[in-house]
Parts: structure tokens; C-alpha cells; sequence
């Protein structure tokens, strides 16, 4: 069921699979949303209350002013505030998500009792060449129609077709991310964040897509190993392994959560 509240005048939506089941606070990938848990609440089933926000930017929350890695951290504890939760629980994010869940975890430990990392490195390097996220600087928001937007998008077409939302006037459509916003997220998120992945103790799962071009195998292996309680599952996949492999990835996330 979807639910909102206010943060400074800005609404957070976010989505409760519900249940008696221990909760599990669950951040997507950037340019996606919480729905995109939909298939892990199922698998999961009864034994687990998934708790997915769309992050500031994202699906049907609304933008924000700036998206600093704090702003995203405090949107996360806001949500956990006001669902007013009486224990720990553990947290799983997806490559944006991942990040914000390790720096979540790091910042506010008494909050955190686990941690699933699915494809969020601690290095990221801009590189020399083009920058394969430039597209976004030509990526309309919105569009009077539907067709629009999906042949702008080019290949995200396909993916983001399914979730354009009609804008509340009717006047036209809009993406279910804010292109602005995901620059701006991936401008605030390079740099060497060792020193926060190190910072938690609470037990913690590594996903790696073995054939990913995000979190390479070296840096996969160094974080298991420098990270003390840190266990790792390797997924044939690319960076997407959640949308690649999502029987694997279903089961890794699983397998780890009923070993608590």
C-alpha cells in the first residue's frame, strides 16, 4: 500500500508490502523506484515486511532542493522516524540505494541491525572520456504525450515506459526520475568512501554482478575482506543484477536475512 508524509513541505512516498512480518527497509537504484521491490516483498513473503520509499527525486515523491548523500540519508531516517519502529532492522539498496544503506548504516548504527549491499562500490572514479550518464543533460522531464518522452529516453525507453506518470493537470507526462536530480545525485557521489563502509559492524551482505562494470571484482573482493562480518554472493549478471537475475538475487537476499 502506498503511503506518504511530509519532509520540509516535500512529500516522501513510499510503499508498504505489510504484513506481520519483521520489517526490511529496501532503497532502490537511481532513475528507479520503490515498486521495483515488488517481486522481492513476494518472495520474501510472510516473514518480512518489505519498506520501499521512492527517494527524493524519484516516482511519485517529490524533488528536492539538493541530493547530497546526507539529504538522501535523512530522508531514510525521517521515514524510519515516522513509522516509528521499535527495533533495528535491516537495510538493502541497490546501487544509489546501496549507497545510501552503508552510509545509513555508518551514521546512525542504532538504527541499522543489517546490511545488504547490491552493487554499490566505495571508489568512484570519473572518468577521462565522455560520460556514459551525459544523456541526461538532454533528457526532458517532461512531454506533452507519452511517445515523447519514450523516444527521448532511447534506450530507457523500454524501462521507463511502463512507469511515466500523467502529470496532475493533465497536461502532458513526466519521467519517474528527475534526469537534474540523478546528475546531480551521481556529481555527489564520486570520490573513495572506504572510511564509511569500514565505519558499521553489523553483519552485512555483499551482491556483485561478476560481469559488472560499477563494482569491479577487485574492489568486490577487497570490500569483503577489509569489512569484518561481511559475507558475499556473486550473481552472473552485469551492474543490474536485481533485474538480471532476480531469482538469484531473491534467494541471496533471503538465504542472508533468515541467518540473522
Amino acid at each position: 500500500m502506498r503511503h506518504e508524509l511530509k519532509i520540509d513541505d516535500r512529500t516522501l512516498s513510499y510503499l508498504d508490502f505489510g504484513g506481520t512480518g519483521r520489517p526490511l527497509l529496501a532503497l532502490h537504484g537511481g532513475m528507479s523506484e520503490g515498486a521495483h521491490f515488488t517481486g522481492l516483498a513476494a518472495a520474501l513473503g510472510d516473514e518480512w515486511r518489505v519498506i520501499a520509499p521512492d527517494q527524493r527525486g524519484h516516482g511519485d515523491s517529490d524533488r528536492a532542493a539538493e541530493y547530497s548523500r546526507e539529504g538522501y540519508v535523512s530522508d531514510a531516517v525521517a521515514l524510519l522516524e515516522h513509522l516509528g519502529l521499535a527495533e533495528p532492522l535491516p537495510v538493502l539498496g541497490f546501487s544509489l540505494g546501496g549507497l545510501n544503506a552503508y552510509h545509513l548504516a555508518a551514521r546512525h548504527p542504532g538504527l541499522v541491525s543489517a546490511l545488504v549491499n547490491a552493487e554499490a562500490p566505495v571508489e568512484i572514479v570519473r572518468g577521462d572520456g565522455p560520460d556514459f550518464w551525459d544523456f541526461l543533460h538532454h533528457l526532458p522531464y517532461t512531454a506533452p504525450t507519452r511517445e515523447e518522452l519514450i523516444t527521448a529516453a532511447g534506450p530507457l525507453g523500454e524501462m521507463v515506459g511502463p512507469a511515466l506518470r500523467l502529470l496532475p493537470d493533465g497536461s502532458g507526462w513526466r519521467l519517474p526520475f528527475d534526469p537534474q536530480a540523478t546528475l546531480d545525485t551521481l556529481a555527489a557521489g564520486y570520490g573513495d568512501r572506504w572510511d564509511v563502509w569500514l565505519a558499521s559492524r553489523c553483519p552485512a551482505l555483499l551482491i556483485h554482478g561478476l560481469r559488472s562494470d560499477v563494482l569491479l571484482r577487485e574492489q568486490a573482493d577487497a570490500m569483503v575482506a577489509r569489512r569484518p562480518g561481511t559475507s558475499y554472493t556473486a550473481l552472473d549478471t552485469e551492474h543490474f543484477a536485481p533485474f538480471q537475475d532476480p531469482q538469484g538475487f531473491h534467494e541471496a537476499v533471503r538465504k542472508f536475512l533468515a541467518g540473522l
